[in-house]
């Protein structure tokens, strides 16, 4: 069964960046590929982005369309999401899902 780790989150200032890692373990991402979601404390849990097994299709939030870049590496096991141009209201803990499987989340801190 395929387990998914993610990382790279950490504190930035508002307008930084920062590159998010979902590596998959055991096997391949399924074919329907791989999801970011994220939850900021006392909120509910809010879509990202999705991109497909091949790369040729990805989905973003309005609320991170031109900020936020979702990709996938096959040959490496892993779906990459580059923040830039992050805002305090990104903060939340960022977790990747595919084909129903969850990572445990990373961290993700905006300063204002």
């Amino acid at each position: 069964q395929v387990q998914l780790v993610e990382s790279g989150g950490g504190l930035v200032q508002t307008g930084g960046s920062l590159r998010l890692s979902c590596v998959a373990s055991g096997r391949t991402f399924d074919t329907s590929g791989c999801n970011w979601f994220r939850q900021a404390p006392g909120k509910e849990q809010e879509f990202v982005a999705a991109i497909n097994f091949s790369g040729s299709s990805t989905t973003y939030a309005d609320s991170v369309k031109g900020r936020f870049t979702i990709s996938i590496d096959n040959a490496k096991r892993t779906v990459y999401l580059q923040m830039d141009a992050l805002k305090p209201e990104d903060t939340a803990d960022y977790y990747c899902m595919s084909a129903g499987i969850w990572g445990r989340g990373t961290q993700v801190t905006v300063s204002s």
